[in-house]
């Protein structure tokens, strides 16, 4: 008999929003870099004053590690909301993450999407982000170690 479910994952697989995936170390890894990369450059972004795109890249920053997190419990997501979605079920519910961490990512989409599509960004916005992704990111790292 195979392991039990969680409801929430198993609507989501149902509603194909998430899918299971077999990810390898190295694509987890992979994803781990991408959120780096993208945190350094929205440093450097916000050094030089644009703070749309210092905007949407710790935004993305936040996303690639919060998709490390979620391939290595064997799923891929199909949208930004299936990903908050399942990484509440998997790693807020069990106590492998604290809610504040996916707060902090909702928020990122949301100054993301109104950066992008209604060209509302700040300075202090920016910053903010770029404090949380870095922290994300090092929760995520110290998450996929243990």
């Amino acid at each position: 008999m195979g392991a039990r479910v969680d409801p929430v994952i198993g609507g989501l697989l149902r509603e194909r929003k998430i899918q299971r995936f077999r990810a390898s170390r190295e694509t987890i890894l992979k994803e781990l870099e991408g959120a780096r990369y993208d945190l350094d450059k929205a440093r450097v972004s916000l050094d030089q004053g644009d703070y749309k795109w210092s905007t949407v890249q710790a935004y993305y920053s936040m996303f690639h590690s919060a998709r490390a997190l979620l391939y290595s419990k064997g799923y891929r997501e199909k949208s930004h909301s299936a990903l908050l979605e399942a990484l509440t079920s998997l790693f807020v519910r069990t106590g492998l993450l604290e809610r504040d961490y996916v707060d902090d990512l909702r928020d990122a989409k949301d100054m993301r999407e109104s950066a992008d599509y209604g060209m509302v960004f700040s300075e202090e916005g920016a910053r903010t982000l770029i404090i949380n992704a870095d922290k994300f990111l090092r929760k995520a790292a110290e998450t996929l170690e243990s």
